[in-house]
């Protein structure tokens, strides 16, 4: 009420001078009693004025407080039940709601800033200019720098890892090896572009998987060597054995010095020939494993996905139409265009659709279905379906072994060539089976 109170008390003391003023005009009082009313009006004018600004000058710079982040104004309070002093409490209440939740997001950003800092990933935040935001401790021993400003610096260290973070979308990943002063480190890079307020940056994670590689690669060349020596071991022991007895006959007849009967000669052919027969199967055996080991390196080329569907419904026409196995081809967009090595694309494609039409050979509803889209991380994708009766869950884990092979004729080699070949085109390929319903294979390209 006071601000009330005093401005009306001053409207009206102006008015009452007002009034005075024009009574000694019109009454003709004299200039000095005239001149003292105009400067007594104009002063009251100026008080008026200024009374009527205070309570604005103040919300004026409480919002400069609040824009300059400045919390720290206290107004006064005299709890006289004045409307000035309810407008300092709500002031100073506000300033200070503000101050603690500022407090709490200073607090949150040092311990989101702390435990940025202590992850074991190396992460790298950039903004579209290439100027570091964020750079963890991680990263720094990782990529055994103390700062980086820009992230066209990276090149100094690696040039692959540098066109790697620049080329590389939202989802995309690479290995990158790299020379560290502790020895060579395989780095997984991965990239996600983000937008806040308007600015788009990307964030870049490095993880250093060398000692799982290691571990990968010694399994691998375990699981290897074990089927190398099955598969070596099933063929030498007839072959040593029957080439034992044969020699161990002859050598009996030439001590007897006796001549070899007809029917002797024909059972030493008979096992020369197997001899010959389960050495021709070693030596396939060994090209097998000679062609896993020599993937061509892919020719990138435009290919449209339609093509390459009806090529190979032009090659497999006969056997799908022998037999009765119905044939789906979806693809979305129709212009979908997937940028590969054609050729080794379409051997990926024949190793697989050949084992779909083998997995429905004893089905009721024999399908196949072939389908191309685009998923919601912008990677392309061609999902080979089919109704066969599945992969066994102990099974599915070792499809992709070299030389495992659920089928009673089969090299093993096709699915593990075709995974490498998908990680050449830097994708990869994944498998779902349910038994008794049927097997997709999926095949993942990052755009």
């Amino acid at each position: 009420m006071d601000y009330k109170v005093g401005l009306l008390g001053r409207v009206v003391l102006l008015t009452l001078t007002l009034f005075v003023l024009s009574y000694a005009i019109l009454n003709e009082s004299g200039v000095f009693l005239t001149s003292l009313f105009i400067i007594l009006v104009i002063a009251q004018l100026i008080f008026l004025i200024n009374y009527a600004e205070s309570s604005f000058k103040k919300v004026r710079q409480f919002l400069d407080n609040i824009k300059q982040n400045n919390y720290a104004t206290v107004y006064p309070v005299k709890f006289d039940g004045t409307e000035t002093d309810d407008l300092h409490i709500e002031f100073n209440a506000i300033l200070a709601k503000l101050k603690e939740d500022q407090a709490e997001k200073e607090a949150n950003y040092q311990y989101f800033r702390s435990v940025f800092q202590h992850l074991s990933i190396g992460l790298i935040t950039f903004e579209e200019d290439g100027r570091i935001q964020i750079l963890n401790t991680a990263a720094k021993r990782m990529l055994n720098i103390d700062q980086l400003i820009y992230i066209q610096e990276i090149e100094q260290v690696n040039k692959e890892l540098h066109n790697a973070i620049q080329t590389l979308r939202t989802g995309g990943s690479e290995l990158i090896k790299i020379a560290h002063p502790d020895g060579i480190m395989q780095l997984s890079v991965y990239v996600i572009e983000l937008v806040l307020r308007g600015v788009k940056f990307k964030l870049v994670s490095l993880q250093n998987i060398q000692s799982e590689l290691e571990e990968k690669e010694m399994e691998a060349w375990q699981n290897l060597v074990r089927v190398l020596t099955h598969e070596i071991m099933n063929s030498i022991a007839p072959i040593s054995s029957l080439a034992s007895t044969i020699k161990g006959d002859i050598q009996n007849q030439m001590d007897k010095n006796q001549d070899v009967p007809i029917g002797d000669v024909e059972d030493y052919l008979m096992g020369i020939s197997t001899i010959e027969k389960r050495s021709e199967g070693l030596i396939d055996f060994v090209s097998d494993f000679r062609s896993l080991a020599h993937i061509p390196v892919p020719k990138f080329s435009a290919i449209r996905i339609e093509e390459l569907f009806e090529q190979l419904s032009i090659l497999f026409h006969n056997q799908i139409d022998q037999s009765h196995i119905s044939c789906e081809k979806k693809i979305e967009p129709q212009d979908l265009l997937l940028f590969a090595d054609s050729s080794l694309i379409e051997q990926v494609l024949i190793n697989i659709i050949q084992n779909a039409i083998h997995a429905v050979e004893e089905a009721e509803v024999k399908k196949i279905s072939l389908r191309a889209f685009i998923d919601e991380a912008g990677k392309i994708i061609i999902e080979i379906s089919d109704t066969g009766k599945g992969i066994e869950e102990e099974a599915l884990n070792k499809i992709f072994i070299p030389f495992f092979t659920t089928k009673k004729k089969g090299s093993g080699i096709g699915l593990s060539l075709s995974k490498q070949i998908m990680r050449r085109h830097k994708g990869n390929i994944q498998v779902q089976s349910t038994l008794g319903k049927g097997t997709t294979f999926k095949l993942i390209f990052n755009a």
